[in-house]
């Protein structure tokens, strides 16, 4: 078996080895699979394993490899994908009891893009059920229970891609894929102290994806790096014929050369003063040294500002009404008391009742927060700000009363459709991470993405690993 040391080496750096033939990717595999049945149960991290189809997809891998077919850098990388990306033959359970033993007879676009480029999957990732459609208070709300942060395994590692998050952090798999309608990549990437992208709506196919909030869903890689999460969404981006929500194929697709010069492009950068009212303690120190050095870096960042509205309240009942409507059949059978979370268990009824007049209003706000985004793109490449304004939550916290503050930017990013990657940017007193976010305007996840990179140049926090066993 590989040593823990090269189970965590990122992305590009093994692919490197693979194509070397330092190691192969039948190896890699193995590897991983033996670390992710003896950690994963232990942190709830896997929803199930696939090694059968891991192993298949392995030696295919290696075969091609060996007569020098190869694919490029996802090749012979085993990952894992969150379980609500359908996968042939495979139950896709979306995380809740209602829907245990559903399969699909087809891959998701994104499972399929990732097989056209050689990647490995080894398993499905636990997650929050119905990725917190219906609503959540626990992070025991999951057919797998609550899934333990490997920094401290007292602690949760949020948002409905919560799995995708524990699998990277543990070095259980090369990467994962997650999904995004409010904070489901960037709040675990920050709490488990990886890095993960949230693209811009409609670049990345939402085909045989479980629907959640059909104008705010989003799928995106959670990695060790901001490269590698380039080096992904390479992979996975592109127009679908078969979603008529992806963007054209001259705005979906999506381009990277390792050989591009970092420097070949200046970034005009924001820093946010009121994306968060307040931090918790020992956070503002751990956020003020990333901004530091993120000017040293960029000479000229200079201070921004959201502009004010009832942005939160807009997507609240956008997120509500879609939800309403994309799990109609499951509230109206009365399945949805099986929901493992009392608070799941009742609001989707909330979400049934929003009325189209207030869903209209609701759309209107967004057009008009659009244009105000828009106009301060105008300004800034790119936006930074502290991912949360917390660390690590105990596994036991009441989220609906002990995680509840105002995220205008988690708002306006998810109503607009906005690209966003959180990165690491220091570790709290009790050795917990915290994430540094980068935003951009629609469409320029290419601007996030070199924020992302060229910060990990001069910080090392990326490449600090929890001790797990």
């Amino acid at each position: 078996m590989l040593s823990e040391q090269v189970l965590y080496l990122s992305v590009g750096e093994l692919a490197k080895k693979i194509q070397l033939k330092q190691i192969s990717p039948v190896e890699l595999t193995e590897s991983y699979l033996a670390r992710s049945e003896a950690l994963g149960p232990k942190l709830n991290a896997y929803a199930r394993l696939t090694p059968d189809l891991a192993l298949e997809q392995a030696h295919a891998a290696e075969k091609d490899i060996q007569r020098g077919h190869y694919r490029g850098p996802l090749h012979g990388i085993p990952y894992a994908a969150k379980d609500l990306l359908a996968v042939k033959g495979i139950p896709t359970t979306w995380g809740a009891k209602p829907f245990a033993d559903q399969v699909f007879d087809y891959n998701a676009t994104v499972i399929e893009h990732l097989h056209n480029v050689g990647a490995i999957l080894l398993g499905k990732a636990a997650m929050i059920e119905l990725a917190g459609g219906m609503g959540y208070a626990y992070a025991s709300a999951s057919l797998q229970g609550e899934t333990k942060n490997p920094w401290d395994t007292k602690c949760w590692t949020c948002g409905s891609s919560s799995g995708s998050g524990a699998i990277v952090a543990a070095g259980l798999a090369g990467f994962a894929i997650g999904t995004e309608t409010w904070g489901s990549i960037v709040c675990p990437s920050a709490f488990c102290g990886i890095s993960g992208l949230r693209p811009t709506y409609g670049r990345v196919s939402r085909r045989g994806a479980m629907a959640l909030s059909y104008s705010m869903d989003k799928i995106g890689p959670l990695a060790r790096s901001a490269e590698d999460c380039t080096n992904i969404f390479a992979a996975i981006a592109g127009h679908d014929p078969l979603d008529r929500s992806t963007l054209p194929v001259d705005k979906a697709a999506f381009t990277y050369s390792p050989a591009a010069d970092l420097k070949g492009r200046s970034l005009r950068i924001g820093w946010l003063t009121n994306a968060w009212k307040q931090y918790d303690p020992g956070i503002g120190k751990i956020v003020d040294t990333a901004k530091a050095a993120l000017r040293h870096r960029f000479p000229s960042v200079r201070d921004a500002a959201l502009p004010e509205g009832p942005w939160e309240d807009a997507a609240t009942l956008i997120l509500s009404g879609e939800a309403g409507s994309a799990f109609s059949q499951l509230i109206r059978s009365g399945r949805v008391k099986e929901l493992n979370d009392p608070v799941g268990r009742v609001a989707g009824y909330v979400g049934q009742s929003v009325s189209g007049a207030d869903y209209t209003t609701s759309l209107r706000i967004r057009d008009i927060l659009q244009k105000k985004i828009a106009d301060l793109f105008d300004s800034y490449d790119v936006l930074a700000t502290a991912t949360q304004p917390v660390a690590a939550t105990p596994l036991s916290l009441n989220l609906v009363t002990g995680l509840s503050f105002a995220d205008p930017l988690g708002a306006i990013g998810n109503l607009c459709g906005l690209p966003a990657i959180s990165v690491p940017c220091g570790f709290t007193d009790k050795n917990l991470p915290i994430g540094l976010q980068f935003v951009g305007r629609a469409g320029d996840d290419a601007a996030v993405l070199l924020a992302g990179r060229i910060f990990q140049q001069t910080t090392n926090w990326h490449k600090k690993h929890p001790k797990v066993s």
